[in-house]
Order: structure tokens, then C-alpha cells, then sequence
């Protein structure tokens, strides 16, 4: 995936499509930044009313879904075929998580989009786990919202993926930290305690982007964890394809990990460890 996308896909991320984010100037060689050169995992591939299903070879009577939101849809077919068990539904939309909200204001899409999968891949689909990176979460959220909705969803990831408006400007709030629009993150807070809990499955990372006229995602994870009154640690290490994670949290279902970065390649790096991070939520 060139830079040039990146850079596009970051611009993608904004919630209100009020304010241009500013994107950032940064140029980083330092780390690899690898990317997956392997050609389609083979597997049949089919167009539902909202995106594309890809069935790997060999899945008989029942196989693990995830529905992916955002990104080249090689990501996701390669990580479903690593993974086993597992068929992918992805989803692009184009510009802004408004985007890729506003066709699941419909409530019964999401079960509609399952419904359809079941139907043509011949396989009951279970668990299933959603899947953003970037202005996806906007899809995410909204099923989320829809409570018939959230109690079939196993599993959330969120790679670089989690974003909300400021509730007046930024740095005003207490200590000089930014206040959320709350009814941007709330959703995932309950997701999160529902983790924490045991009842679900949840994994968020986050770069060390800032986008400047919208909550970054370290912000929104910062927020969430204050919420839950559990605290991230510091580490350092390397991560999942290359990247260098700095904080990490556990707890229950729930797993949060930060990465060093603020360029558009390490935006990009959180999709392409789709995979890797996969793994982790199985």
C-alpha cells in the first residue's frame, strides 16, 4: 500500500466530515514499515448487498466471521486464511466514518449482511468478531448502537481506529486535557466493560497520530481506560510486523496496545498487522 494512500486514508478518519483533518508532515525510515507482497489466498469470493464475501477453501458446515471495515480487502482475506476457520466480509466505502455509519442507520443491515453470507457460503457464521482500521470505526460503531446487533457481536478490533469529536475546543477541559463528544466513544466503553467482564472480546490499538481537529485515537484510549479506572503500562518492545509498541493493558477480555509512530506508514502498519492481531482475539 503506497504512502500516497496512507496519507489519503488518514484523511478518512474525520467523524463530523466538518473539519479537514490536518494531516501529518512526518517522513519516517527508521523502522521497516513491511508491507504484505503474497499474492489472494485462494478461496471464492462473492458480492453481497454491502461488500465482498471471501470463503476460504476447505470450510465445512461452520466458520468464524469477520466483517472488516476500511482497507484493501487483501488484508483481510490473508488474515482470515492465517487464521483458520474463518470467512471475511469487507467493506469499503470511501471517505469519512459518516460514510461507513450512515448505511447501518438502517438497524437490520447488519443481520441482513450475516443472513446473506450464511446463505451463499452454505456455513452458519459464529462468532463474529467486527473489524475497523482508520474511518471504518464509523461502521463499527453504528451496529454497535443497534442492541439486537451488539448481542451477536462476539469481538471488536479497532486498529488506529477509534476517533470522536471535541466537545468545545481542544485542551480546555480539566489539566488542560480535551473533552470528548461522549456519545462518540460511549458505545465502546460498554463494549469495553462487557471485555473487561468477560463477556466479550476486544482489542484496540493506537498510533501516536494527531490529527489536531478531532480527538486522536490515543486520546479516545486514554479516555476509555480512565473510564474503566484501569491504568495502560509502559513497555518496549517490538510488536506485530515491526512496529514498536510502547503501552500495553489487560484485562478480562480486553486488550489495548499503543505503538510508536506519527506518520502516515505507521498509520498504515495497524492494517497491515491484521493478521497478527487477529490471532490474538481467537
Amino acid at each position: 500500500m503506497s504512502v500516497a494512500f496512507a496519507m489519503t486514508a488518514l484523511c478518512l478518519s474525520n467523524p463530523s466530515a466538518q473539519q479537514a483533518q490536518n494531516p501529518s508532515p512526518m517522513v519516517e525510515h527508521t523502522r521497516a514499515h513491511v508491507r504484505l507482497t503474497a499474492p489472494p489466498p485462494e478461496g471464492q469470493r462473492v458480492a453481497l448487498q454491502l461488500g465482498t464475501l471471501f470463503v476460504p477453501n476447505g470450510l465445512k458446515k461452520k466458520a468464524r466471521l469477520v466483517m472488516h471495515f476500511h482497507g484493501d480487502p487483501l488484508i483481510p482475506e490473508t488474515a482470515a486464511a492465517k487464521l483458520g476457520g474463518t470467512v471475511v466480509i469487507s467493506i469499503n466505502l470511501g471517505v469519512g466514518s459518516g460514510t461507513y455509519g450512515r448505511p447501518f442507520a438502517d438497524a437490520a443491515l447488519f443481520a441482513r449482511l450475516v443472513a446473506e453470507a450464511e446463505a451463499k457460503s452454505h456455513l452458519t457464521l459464529s462468532p463474529i468478531i467486527l473489524s475497523s482500521w482508520s474511518a471504518g470505526y464509523g461502521a463499527t460503531r453504528a451496529i454497535l448502537r443497534v442492541p439486537a446487533s451488539y448481542a451477536r457481536v462476539d469481538g471488536v478490533v479497532l486498529l488506529d481506529s477509534m476517533h470522536a469529536d471535541y466537545d468545545g475546543a481542544p485542551n480546555t477541559g480539566p489539566d488542560n486535557e480535551s473533552v470528548l463528544a461522549q456519545n462518540d466513544v460511549a458505545i465502546f466503553l460498554q463494549f469495553a466493560r462487557d471485555a473487561v467482564a468477560g463477556r466479550k472480546r476486544m482489542i484496540i490499538t493506537h498510533s501516536e497520530l494527531f490529527p489536531g481537529t478531532y480527538a486522536s485515537t490515543t486520546e479516545t484510549t486514554d479516555w476509555l481506560v480512565a473510564q474503566l479506572g484501569l491504568k495502560s503500562k509502559a513497555v518496549l518492545k517490538w510488536g506485530p510486523g515491526g512496529m514498536q509498541q510502547l503501552s500495553e493493558l489487560r484485562a478480562g477480555g480486553l486488550r489495548i496496545l499503543g505503538f510508536a509512530g506519527n506518520s502516515a506508514p505507521d498509520h498504515v502498519d495497524q492494517f497491515e498487522a491484521l493478521p497478527q492481531i487477529l490471532r490474538m482475539i481467537k
